[in-house]
């Protein structure tokens, strides 16, 4: 099976996205506290320095800990490659 591009590496406390490496607390609650925060900044995405992409690397994030957090992402994700797979098969018919 062919390793994931986004995951939290737990064993080096990195949450790994592609080729990039990011390193998280290793305690839960610092782990949820990160989480919270990147969606409370990403909130805030129309000010300088903050921006939108900060609410789905919250969401990464917190989904480590939280089941219900997790089952969403995991929806989103399997509903998104879906609709790529169905906007590929138009593009090619």
């Amino acid at each position: 099976m062919a390793e994931r591009r986004y995951r939290i590496d737990t064993a080096r406390g990195r949450l790994v996205l592609g080729r990039f490496e990011i390193p998280i607390p290793r305690s839960k609650a610092g782990r949820i506290a990160t989480g919270a925060a990147l969606i409370g900044g990403g909130i805030l995405g129309f000010l300088p320095v903050l921006g939108f992409w900060m609410v789905p690397l919250g969401f990464v994030v917190l989904s480590h800990d939280l089941a219900f957090v997790r089952r969403r992402r995991r929806r989103a994700t399997v509903w998104w490659s879906r609709r790529q797979a169905a906007g590929r098969k138009k593009a090619t018919d």
